[in-house]
């Protein structure tokens, strides 16, 4: 009786050693390995806060019903501007804002939006749904909008259909605190002391629908708006030229050579990840594992895109002293179902906060050119940040990327070195793993990295050495589908979440990357 009662009681064990030396076994199978090195000691660019800029254009609901609700509206706000958002974007910290356009900017007068309310003229937006624009937010609501998140307004002028006076006056309303016309203008519509702005576009999108311009008469148009977009006082205006439609190398070419260096600080470039064609781009959700391939493809374009401009950019300014700026930039989907085509409302998913994860990483490694960039748009535009109803606000998967690359703004880029598996589908593939570090003013070392591939782990290794570091933390953002989005009904479905058991040993930092995910560690 006894040995039959040990053989009975044994066999649970058996079974038990079985079913985990399977799980086990199929858990590796469905685990990569990963090896990353971050050189700590070979810092040498500092990755600017602007990077992680943001774009707010008269387009569909993003500045009425999304930043703007007025004063005497039901939804909480704060002299207008909604409260919700106002809170979210402080949470972010955004270091920059662009307004009021976008191809807007091209047909937008500032005199129109100034003034007592009532009595400023309508207009219709002809890009945007034809809808009637009554200029209720202008520019003493935006630069104030700047003033209560503390972040830096970026001013596009209007080249396409504006004067060169126009822009002028609007410089000199803004900036200039002696007795002038515009200065006067100025305060007798509330505003005693200038904004003292900064950054100024400069046209936007010459190339379309700002105007339609060959590189070449831009350039000659730049040179001119320029010379008149004047400096008052100890402010020095940021002059950001209009760049290139994605891979337009010639204009780039043509700007870089005929525009003088002193005349301008940055030149921007345009590019928007469709998926498959302007006419068919492909569903913002509901997608399948091509559709995410070839979007994650796709934004991935932009290293190579960068690298081509810059490269072009060296040959007259070896010293980079001209900022590349990506003022606009992110996923472009067909409109949810029942939406107004013109005002480019669309869901984000975790695939929007893969493609963000990559192109920032990307941003951060090319510091050296790249020293501004915005995301099209900050509410219920494309890629948006946020979206709005009347009840409330859902962040989307995009501002969680935005909230968990927070501390690279203004931090130490730091070499990286990634040996790792590819993600493959239908023969064809790109790295599974997309990386930047840097390091803060604090001390602390960190790393962001993306996993793409939607089906596998990642087990990474990470050395640190050179780096002091006592303790490693971790934090990720994924979820169940890469289709998955937030809500209003449920907007907490894509979050931040702690990353399970980073481990730190001997100056290796070892963790598990979850399949489809971003994910951010930081060192200590």
């Amino acid at each position: 009786m006894e040995i039959t009662t040990v053989n009975i009681m044994k066999i649970p064990s058996i079974f038990l050693f079985l079913f985990l030396t399977v799980f086990n076994y199929l858990q590796a199978q469905n685990t990569k390995k990963a090896e990353l090195t971050v050189l700590a000691r070979n810092g040498e660019h500092t990755i600017s806060r602007h990077i992680y800029g943001h774009f707010s254009e008269h387009l569909g609901r993003c500045i009425y019903g999304g930043i703007w609700v007025g004063e005497d509206s039901d939804i909480p706000n704060i002299n207008g501007y909604r409260k919700d958002v106002v809170e979210a974007l402080k949470n972010l910290n955004i270091p920059n804002l662009r307004w009021p356009g976008g191809c807007f900017a091209d047909e937008y007068h500032w005199q129109d939006g100034i003034g007592p309310r009532s009595e400023r003229p309508e207009m219709i937006n002809t890009h945007w749904g034809g809808v009637v624009e009554d200029n209720s937010f202008g520019t003493h609501e935006f630069l104030d909008f700047c003033e209560l998140l503390g972040t830096e307004p970026v001013i596009c002028g209007n080249v396409g259909s504006g004067t060169v006076e126009e822009m002028s006056d609007w410089v000199e309303y803004i900036n200039f605190d002696g007795k002038s016309p515009m200065a006067d203008l100025r305060r007798e519509n509330g505003r005693d002391d200038s904004w003292g702005i900064k950054y100024w576009g400069v046209g936007n999108e010459s190339w379309g629908c700002g105007g339609n311009m060959t590189a070449e008469f831009y350039a000659n148009q730049y040179r001119r708006y320029a010379t008149y977009a004047r400096n008052y006082g100890e402010n020095r205006l940021y002059k950001i030229a209009g760049g290139a439609n994605s891979w337009d190398l010639n204009w780039t070419e043509v700007i870089m050579k005929n525009v003088p260096l002193h005349q301008m600080n940055g030149l921007s470039l345009h590019y928007y990840t469709v998926p498959h064609s302007w006419s068919n781009k492909g569903p913002a959700t509901g997608f399948d594992e091509e559709d995410y391939f070839i979007t994650l493809k796709k934004a991935g374009d932009m290293k190579r895109l960068i690298e081509s401009h810059s490269t072009i950019m060296d040959k007259y300014d070896k010293d980079k002293r001209i900022a590349l700026v990506v003022d606009e930039w992110g996923n472009w989907f067909d409109v949810e179902p029942g939406t107004n085509p013109g005002f480019l409302y669309q869901q984000n998913s975790l695939r929007d906060a893969l493609t963000a994860g990559m192109t920032l990483n990307i941003f951060n490694n090319h510091a050296d050119r790249v020293r501004m960039a915005n995301i099209a748009q900050t509410v219920n535009v494309l890629q948006a940040i946020i979206l709005t109803n009347e009840e409330g606000i859902v962040l989307t998967p995009t501002y969680h990327v935005f909230d968990l690359y927070k501390p690279h703004m203004d931090a130490l880029l730091l070499p990286t070195y990634v040996k790792g598996p590819e993600y493959i589908f239908n023969e064809e593939s790109l790295d599974a793993l997309s990386v930047s570090a840097s390091k803060g003013k604090d001390g602390t070392m960190n790393i962001t990295i993306v996993n793409m591939d939607p089906n596998n782990d990642i087990s990474l290794d990470v050395d640190i050495s050179g780096f002091e570091a006592k303790s490693i933390t971790g934090k990720y953002i994924s979820s169940k589908e890469f289709y998955d989005y937030n809500s209003f009904e449920d907007p907490d479905v894509v979050k931040i979440s702690e990353l399970k058991a980073p481990k730190l040993s001997k100056g290796i930092i070892s963790a598990i990357l979850p399949a489809k995910s971003v994910v951010l560690l930081q060192a200590r």
